[in-house]
């Protein structure tokens, strides 16, 4: 098996951005062959956050041409396709509709395998486009949509560690960009002024900061600053110290809590090997996290692995990628297969939303 090539078309459609990707696997190596991507920002712009049902429009308007695109990419038609992947969850149930639907119509036209792909597992295996990484690893996914700490036993074998109580941390970006008047999306606009700005001006809340455990909860963050907000003119110095002290907070509660999933992963995984931390989703472009895991990593003796940019966002290659991995060992799904909007990579996971005091 491990000679043969094996060609598998993903698609991702989960949130606000449609991509369909072909990557190869030939001698254990991943090849990507193709890799497009089209953003909806300039779609969602005006409403400061994404709108499912505009979103879920903009994929079927352009689903079919940038299938169309990805092949032509990679220089390959259909029949070079060992079989189609599509994101079936979690995600924004209109946009998983349109990928699952337009995988389920090729697998079944062309007779070939139909894979449903959870979303955080194409992260997951993100980093393995690039380089190989051996199991057991630490994943720490950080987007719009999930904040959480998951130990990556093996394929298919995962333990969630952490999770947020209540809101994500691209959540909380793009909601403290738009009560600060800065475009969509946040997190790159919060990144920009923070630079400028002073990063003590403002003592923000850090929620479940003493607690041991690697859980998060961003939504008293969010709150206080909406408080601050209604009492100061939005100046641009304002915007810039209030940009600055939030970034600051960010790095802190990321730092503690990071801290506290390499020791619970210790318990864990008993082994002497060099932790490794994986960290995905498309927070994990912000370059002051970066810099503060790297310092974690020097403390604690251990990596952290950051995939490049593209594959850190949402992205088809990484869909594909987990396509290839269940094509190998024949999990392929039914046409009947229903999309879920929630669908936790552990399955024994506890339901954490809500959940005010934590266990550590």
């Amino acid at each position: 098996m491990n000679n043969k090539k094996i060609r598998v078309l993903g698609i991702e459609s989960s949130c606000d951005e449609t991509s369909v990707s072909v990557v190869e696997k030939s001698n254990g190596d991943y090849k990507v062959l193709s890799n497009v991507v089209k953003s909806q920002i300039e779609i969602h712009k005006f409403y400061g956050g994404v709108v499912p049902e505009l979103a879920a429009r903009a994929h079927s308007d352009i689903i079919d041409k940038l299938i169309v695109m990805a092949l032509s990419d990679a220089k390959l038609s259909f029949k070079n396709i060992n079989a189609i992947s599509a994101t079936a969850g979690p995600g924004l149930l209109g946009g998983l509709l349109v990928g699952v639907v337009a995988a389920k119509t090729l697998s079944y036209i062309l007779n070939k395998p139909f894979i449903a792909i959870n979303h955080l597992e194409g992260h997951a295996l993100s980093i393995k486009l690039e380089r190989s990484i051996e199991y057991p690893y630490l994943l720490l996914l950080v987007s719009g949509g999930h904040t959480e700490f998951t130990i990556i036993k093996g394929f298919n074998s995962y333990k969630r560690i952490g999770t947020t109580i209540d809101d994500a941390l691209g959540e909380a970006f793009d909601k403290t960009a738009r009560l600060l008047n800065l475009d969509y999306p946040g997190g790159p606009q919060i990144e920009k002024y923070a630079k400028l700005g002073d990063k003590n001006r403002f003592k923000l809340p850090m929620p479940l900061m003493n607690e041991k455990n690697a859980h998060f909860s961003f939504a008293g963050l969010k709150s206080a600053i909406a408080n601050i907000v209604a009492k100061h003119r939005c100046t641009e110095k304002f915007k810039k110290d209030m940009a600055a002290s939030f970034q600051e907070t960010v790095n802190r509660i990321i730092f503690k809590k990071s801290q506290n999933a390499i020791r619970a992963y210790k318990k864990i995984i008993k082994n002497n090997k060099k932790i490794k931390i994986v960290v995905a989703g498309g927070v994990a472009a912000n370059k002051g996290i970066r810099k503060s895991l790297k310092r974690l990593g020097e403390i604690e003796d251990c990596e952290f692995l950051f995939p490049s940019i593209k594959y850190c966002t949402d992205n088809g290659a990484m869909i594909a990628l987990a396509g290839i991995e269940r094509f190998e060992r024949n999990k392929f799904n039914k046409l009947s297969f229903k999309p879920r909007p929630r669908w936790p990579l552990d399955k024994n996971a506890v339901f954490m939303k809500g959940k005010r005091t934590v266990e550590g």
